[in-house]
């Protein structure tokens, strides 16, 4: 009976530190991979500049990625863009996504169970034990 409550692997230990490194090594804190070895869910960042673009560019949300789109090249296209952002919309409500605008020229696209909170987060309080952020 001996044995059962050993341990099979030995645990890391995280040193403590009385400094602050000049960098944090982020690969022993990567998230969940997918097929193939890859993140479950990527961020594309992408540059969108013809309607043709969609039909790519919505493959990626079918498979369930986000997409930053840069619409700058057509931003001054205003039937372009409507239509562009149209077809976007109808995109995200087929696969149960969001989509919205997250800067001047940028649009933000999610695949289904990832939506997209519009509420800025501000911090609250001076500092202290009392601060922190809603």
């Amino acid at each position: 009976m001996s044995g059962i409550f050993r341990r099979t692997k030995p645990q890391e230990e995280e040193p403590e530190l009385d400094y602050i490194p000049d960098f944090i090594d982020l690969a022993k804190y990567s998230g969940k991979k997918g097929p193939k070895g890859r993140a479950a869910v990527e961020i594309k960042f992408a540059e969108i500049d013809s309607f043709e673009d969609i039909r790519d560019l919505a493959n990626y949300v079918y498979e369930g990625n986000i997409l930053i789109l840069d619409f700058t090249p057509i931003a001054n296209d205003e039937l372009t863009l409507k239509r562009i952002i149209n077809e976007l919309k109808r995109l995200v409500a087929d696969v149960g996504g969001d989509i919205a605008g997250i800067a001047q020229n940028l649009l933000l696209v999610t695949p289904k169970s990832i939506g997209i909170d519009r509420h800025k987060i501000r911090k609250i309080g001076g500092g202290g034990r009392r601060a922190g952020f809603y």
